[in-house]
């Protein structure tokens, strides 16, 4: 295949990796099955560098008018290539050298517009854990031609509020990217408006962040946010976000949750 393949081409080529031993496991790993979160998402069986691989070499040049048939197609792994090759696009547009440039500004725009258009279609864990950093959490830090600051938050609290769990993660996993550069205010606001959410995966993602704000910003600021809300945390929740803390502090918290 060609390394200017169009969508279908990709899609064809993808559908010919099809394994199906590895479908059947992939099919249980992400929840499949009747009643639960990723009921009814269907497999090829390809394990993510498979996917990054067809990136890499047919993919990543796709027009970005052809990317929305990767991410509206059945199979979550074509739909997850479709997400790289944002990613890739978002990437090329967002170096140090261009971070200031119009063409570049508007360019990344556009591909965020994309993304959160599609959101719906990263309707897993891993489509959101893979993609939304590095595209939306990017974006929050650098020149915007949409809006100023207030208009970010707009564009995250909208996903907050949505009522699809999978929009609700990628406002608060879209933060790894921001605690990575030194800014807190986004884990920590996203941490709090998911405080009492209902679902585990949620539990693990606000955890998980306030993990990497503590270690990439400031520990003393995630023992802030401990103290403010241990009692309050999920337990699954508490947990991830004091995973790398001594094993003394780690009893600290939990019996602050306990009692």
């Amino acid at each position: 295949m060609s390394k200017t393949a169009a969508a279908q081409e990709v899609i064809a080529y993808m559908e010919s990796l099809r394994n199906e031993e590895q479908r059947h496991i992939l099919m249980r790993f992400f929840k499949t099955g009747p009643g639960e979160y990723g009921e009814g998402d269907e497999f090829l069986g390809l394990k993510v560098p498979q996917t990054r691989e067809v990136v890499q070499a047919v993919a990543k040049d796709l027009p970005l008018n052809e990317v929305p048939i990767l991410l509206m197609n059945r199979w979550h792994e074509v739909r997850l290539c479709g997400l790289l090759v944002l990613v890739e696009k978002f990437g090329k547009q967002a170096t140090k050298r261009l971070e200031n440039h119009e063409a570049a500004t508007r360019n990344r725009d556009e591909i965020l517009k994309m993304y959160l258009q599609f959101a719906e279609q990263a309707n897993n864990w891993d489509l959101v854990d893979l993609s939304v950093h590095k595209i939306l959490g990017h974006w929050i830090l650098l020149p915007t031609l949409l809006g100023d600051r207030s208009y970010k938050i707009k564009v995250l609290d909208s996903l907050a509020q949505s009522e699809n769990l999978w929009k609700q993660r990628m406002s608060m996993v879209c933060t790894w990217k921001t605690s990575q550069m030194g800014d807190p205010f986004w884990c920590l606001r996203y941490a709090e408006i998911h405080l009492h959410h209902p679902h585990d995966l949620m539990h693990k993602a606000v955890g998980w962040m306030l993990r990497e704000m503590g270690k990439r910003v400031s520990i003393d600021l995630l023992r802030d946010f401990l103290h403010q809300h241990a009692h309050e945390m999920p337990r699954t929740m508490l947990r991830y976000a004091i995973e790398k803390m001594s094993e003394k502090e780690r009893q600290y918290w939990m019996t602050i949750k306990t009692n």
